[in-house]
């Protein structure tokens, strides 16, 4: 049995608050340098230029990539052989998070939904746990913003839809979307379990890296297809046109009922603010 003291998780979890709202993944930074390059759009080239002088002012700063600093998603694998001691591993996590919220300066969005009394300190954290195999702690966190989380849908189709159901919502959801979500987009989609499966499916599939092929050939084209539909639309960057409404479709699948097809669609603005950490 393997022992680690919560206070390396509060002090890795604020960490990552911190440095997943300052810095874009390269993964994103490489997918803006080669949709400008192929944009026609004079309004779509100069989205772009200024996306990337964004996330360069916010190297050279260390101010966040948006104001929008997100309430705070974690995914956790916790190992079936890790003992946490000091404090409760969730306890620990929400702790991590108020830290890095006020010591990075990040904005506090989380309020009571009917009072809209801020809770200040941004917690508490959505955190999903799993029990994995071995000794090992595994985190990834998510900054998710409010405009590009309100655009997000799930529907129980008909099993007879099938893929072309399937298809035919993700377009329309993305079109209805528009420019509220701050495109380009990245669209998760959460495929079969159950009403309350398919989102969590749908926004772990985000944290997956643009440029990754999924190891499934079957749902690998399913993507690719996908994205060049929903590129056809024209929406284009911030909503002004264009060829690159969004930047990647990202799936997750999982055995659903028989009389069942739930559908998840996660849509994450252009500014895909997350990091992973293994202790």
């Amino acid at each position: 049995m393997r022992t680690i003291h919560a206070t390396q998780i509060i002090e890795t979890v604020a960490a990552m608050c911190i440095h997943a709202n300052r810095y874009l993944p390269q993964d994103v930074r490489q997918c803006f340098a080669r949709c400008a390059a192929t944009e026609t759009s004079v309004a779509a080239r100069e989205i772009f230029r200024q996306l990337t002088e964004n996330y360069e002012l916010a190297d050279q700063t260390g101010l966040p990539l948006c104001q929008d600093t997100g309430l705070a998603v974690f995914f956790v694998d916790m190992g079936e052989d890790l003992r946490v001691e000091g404090m409760n591993i969730r306890d620990a996590i929400h702790e991590g998070t108020r830290k890095g919220y006020a010591e990075g300066y990040l904005r506090k969005s989380a309020c009571d939904p009917f009072t809209r009394a801020n809770t200040t300190d941004n917690t508490p954290a959505i955190i999903h746990f799993d029990i994995v195999p071995g000794s090992k702690l595994r985190i990834a966190f998510m900054a998710k913003g409010g405009g590009s989380e309100n655009m997000s849908r799930v529907t129980m189709l008909a099993p007879a839809q099938g893929w072309a159901g399937i298809k035919k919502y993700v377009i329309q959801r993305v079109a209805e979307a528009g420019p509220n979500p701050c495109p380009p987009t990245i669209v998760g989609l959460g495929i079969g379990g159950t009403f309350e499966y398919a989102p969590i499916l749908a926004k772990k599939a985000l944290l997956r890296k643009l440029d990754d092929t999924h190891p499934d050939a079957r749902i690998a084209a399913m993507e690719e297809e996908l994205l060049h539909d929903l590129n056809k639309l024209g929406i284009g960057p911030m909503g002004l046109g264009g060829a690159t409404t969004c930047l990647g479709v990202k799936i997750a699948i999982s055995p659903c009922h028989i009389a069942s097809l739930p559908l998840a669609v996660n849509i994450q603005c252009h500014s895909s603010r997350h990091e992973e950490v293994e202790l």
